[in-house]
């Protein structure tokens, strides 16, 4: 188990691996980017992540983790999935990148000691990222807000789409909320952090961002209300200010929420339903069934699925569902069982906007920002190194049935002439 402060090259590796989930297929920068260009970064992102982590820690000293463990069962059936080569030799790619992933996180577990280190370490390379967004919308406000995407928010230096921005920015938001009311910050940093990113969030339009960073930032703050003065003050202001939107802002909020779709369109969640029903209308053998096709885009059909849970049984299958789900069974019970914390807080936030976000967006079978974000969370559930090495030094128990033994009394000189005259 480490002890002291955490390396610096250990946040070094963690921006590395948020580079490496930032994906390569989005919308069109200012200047082109070739695809295979972006892979190259991003998969040598992880490649030097993987290779950092190794080096700074060449005793691959690690901790004890439900999460990663899950995340190696799931590695390992995505190999047995991709080995048949459905999905073709891409599936065997998308496996070797997915095992760099969890080899790194094993080898970061050494410092997973229930602190917020990792948590500054994601805020502010998701904060960087944001920056990046906000340079494009500066530089060229067209490529950033293209009608190609309705108007909304993309990543116009760096190809990313507004699922994947409102993403960055409600984590963000939540955590350094978070951060303040429980005073590891202070109103300016915090303000710095929370404005522009509200002002991308919005940008954005999108709705699974937005509805998740309200229920996990709700969530979480409601498990600090008992304890917490600035918890409770904090969730009676968001109250009476969300009251008065409701009310006075109903019209600008609906057009908000709707982005001009009908009916129609949005009650099949923009076309998803269609696709999600056409998935699992497949015919599927036995072997298919339980392990899926193969890690591959995480589309059906040529469209995306947009759905965790079935981009999961579709490349991984049902044992990959049930895997998945354990993840985030496991994750939320130990978040339950720990007294209230800023750092349980945190967890709760995370694994809550990761589950709500589950249903419109893929991510949770591969190494993607949701994994990322859930490790950040069972970071924040691990037991303190200091706590576990006190236990580890705790003189064992004696056995019930042990007779202890009786220390041997000192007989005084005179007593033992006594005893001989």
């Amino acid at each position: 188990m480490a002890g002291g402060r955490t390396p610096k090259i250990v946040g070094t590796v963690w921006g590395l691996l948020v580079l490496n989930t930032l994906g390569s297929a989005g919308a069109k920068t200012i200047v082109p980017l070739p695809r295979s260009l972006i892979q190259m970064v991003t998969m040598g992102a992880l490649v030097a992540a993987f290779t950092l982590a190794l080096t700074v820690n060449l005793k691959l000293r690690i901790r004890a983790s439900a999460y990663v463990s899950l995340l190696t069962l799931l590695l390992v059936t995505s190999v047995i999935s991709s080995a048949n080569l459905e999905s073709g030799f891409g599936a065997l790619f998308r496996c070797a990148r997915l095992a760099l992933f969890v080899g790194t996180l094993w080898l970061l577990s050494r410092w997973w000691d229930g602190g917020t280190t990792f948590v500054r370490h994601h805020i502010r390379m998701y904060f960087a990222v944001l920056g990046l967004v906000a340079a494009g919308l500066i530089i060229s406000p067209g490529a950033a807000l293209p009608d190609l995407y309705g108007g909304r928010l993309v990543g116009a230096l760096w190809p990313l789409t507004p699922p994947q921005i409102g993403q960055y920015a409600a984590v963000i938001i939540g955590l350094t909320v978070l951060l303040l009311l429980g005073r590891r910050t202070d109103r300016k940093g915090a303000a710095v952090v929370i404005v522009p990113s509200l002002v991308l969030l919005a940008l954005t339009h999108t709705r699974t961002a937005t509805l998740g960073f309200v229920i996990g930032l709700t969530l979480a703050i409601g498990s600090l209300i008992l304890t917490s003065a600035a918890a409770r003050r904090f969730f009676t202001w968001a109250v009476v200010c969300a009251t008065v939107a409701a009310v006075g802002f109903a019209s600008v909020l609906q057009a908000w929420f709707l982005r001009g779709q009908s009916k129609e369109n949005f009650s099949s969640l923009t076309g998803r339903a269609k696709v999600w029903d056409a998935l699992l209308a497949e015919p599927r053998s036995t072997g298919e069934t339980l392990f899926g096709m193969g890690l591959g885009d995480k589309s059906f059909g040529g469209l995306p699925i947009d759905n965790s849970w079935l981009a999961v049984y579709q490349e991984q299958g049902l044992i990959g569902v049930s895997l998945v789900a354990a993840v985030i069974i496991v994750l939320g019970g130990i978040a339950l069982l720990r007294p209230p914390s800023l750092e349980r807080a945190c967890a709760i936030f995370l694994i809550s906007y990761c589950a709500m976000a589950s249903y419109t967006e893929a991510g949770l079978g591969d190494a993607s920002p949701y994994l990322l974000h859930l490790a950040l969370a069972a970071s924040l559930l691990a037991a303190p190194a200091v706590a576990v090495a006190a236990a580890a030094a705790t003189p064992a128990t004696v056995a019930p049935d042990a007779t202890p033994e009786v220390p041997r009394r000192r007989v005084p000189q005179w007593a033992r002439r006594t005893e001989v005259s």
